[in-house]
């Protein structure tokens, strides 16, 4: 019987063929070349030091072996995360009853995508930013609408553009604070001017803060858990927060106007109890992994601040391209001169220097002439990649 793929569902219909880019990749592994990878997002893969021995016996809980069925989650672990917020960031106000554990952010999202949208319906996210909402719309059945970032010495929301976007369909706008990759954080009159937007049109706020603590400044940046004047769901998780990626906790806050909290509290609740997601060992660990933070957001903003500084002080030395400003997270962006696509340019850096970067358009940057850099790589080869990259750079058109 002939294969008929239309059997699948249509929202799955994504091109599963590797890029180009993708390709070089692969085709440099197999050749076994030595590669200076400068898009490290795995803080695991980091050089870091982890303590292992009180993470891993904090998986070790013999209370592990009771099944205690709590649809938002246990309230140990839900006690932590408040104290996180109170701690890191002064919010006093956050109700372990209002948030909700979930095995990752993606999980988080689809939960709030599931409770605002039916299918068709409209979420406005930012652009440049990360490129996994396009598949979690698709499985969720909603529809993405960009509105821009714009950057004149720092980025900021594109409020006009932003309105104009709206639509009788619309149900929420996602911010990301601070934005990936732009490093870029919503500002005290940006924040303003958003719950106006969102009063004004029945919106909600999907804030995500996964990279909230990795700030470049001593400014400090509120957290959207203290939003009270509009329904705001702010997700995060030790993915970041503690750089443990593989133990899959996250958490979903739900704040604003007390009548909307709970009316939506109980909707995802009923959401959460459907699925039951979150494992016992993992749940019962976070207070100890939220606690790894303190160590490992030092290293690695230590090690941010010195790759950034070496990049600055090699940019020094040449004229062909610069650093645009981050206030925070783990990536900086170089504006280079387009004498070709920031693909043709990321495959040319790969297969000429073996530095393995990537192009703008991975983040939706309006043209080209944009590469990302990620600072957690390790320094040695961080400097010698960035070194490679500029002098490449600045030989273009020679």
């Amino acid at each position: 019987m002939q294969y008929n793929p239309c059997m699948f569902a249509s929202r799955t219909n994504w091109t599963l063929t590797h890029n180009r880019f993708t390709q070089a990749l692969d085709q440099a592994r197999a050749q076994g070349t030595t590669i200076l990878d400068l898009t490290l997002s795995n803080p695991t893969r980091a050089a870091l030091q982890y303590d292992s021995s009180a993470i891993l016996s904090a998986l070790a809980s013999p209370q592990s072996l009771d099944y205690d069925q709590q649809a938002k989650g246990l309230l140990s672990a839900r006690e932590a995360v408040a104290s996180y917020y109170r701690v890191e960031h002064g919010v006093d106000s956050v109700d372990p009853e209002r948030i909700i554990l979930t095995t990752s952010t993606s999980e988080g999202y689809s939960y709030v995508f599931r409770l605002l949208c039916n299918a068709g319906d409209e979420l406005l996210v930012p652009k440049p930013s990360y490129p996994l909402f396009e598949f979690l719309a698709d499985l969720q059945d909603v529809k993405l609408v960009p509105y821009p970032l714009i950057y004149d010495h720092g980025w900021q929301m594109d409020f006009p553009s932003l309105e104009k976007a709206v639509t009788p369909r619309t149900r929420g706008v996602v911010v990301v604070h601070p934005n990936n990759p732009t490093g870029s954080y919503v500002q005290g009159g940006e924040l303003e001017s958003l719950n106006a937007l969102c009063l004004g049109h029945d919106l909600a706020i999907i804030a995500d803060e996964v990279f909230l603590d990795y700030r470049l400044h001593d400014r400090a940046n509120s957290s959207f858990t203290a939003n009270r004047d509009v329904l705001t769901f702010t997700l995060s998780g030790v993915s970041k927060v503690s750089a443990l990626p593989q133990m899959k906790v996250a958490w979903l806050v739900t704040g604003g106007p007390a009548e909307q909290v709970a009316d939506a509290m109980s909707r995802l609740e009923v959401i959460a109890d459907t699925y039951l997601s979150m494992n016992a060992p993992i749940q019962w660990a976070v207070p100890a992994l939220l606690e790894q933070r303190k160590s490992i957001q030092r290293q690695l903003l230590d090690r941010v601040k010195r790759n950034l500084s070496d990049l600055d002080r090699q940019l020094e030395l040449q004229k062909a391209c610069r650093r645009l400003d981050i206030e925070g997270g783990w990536y900086a962006i170089l504006r280079v001169p387009v004498t070709q696509s920031d693909e043709e340019l990321a495959i040319e850096l790969l297969q000429q220097k073996s530095v393995l970067l990537h192009p703008g358009h991975f983040y939706d940057f309006p043209a080209d002439g944009y590469l990302v850099l990620s600072l957690i790589t390790p320094e040695a080869e961080f400097s010698e990649g960035a070194a490679r990259l500029l002098a490449h750079i600045s030989g273009l058109g020679r």
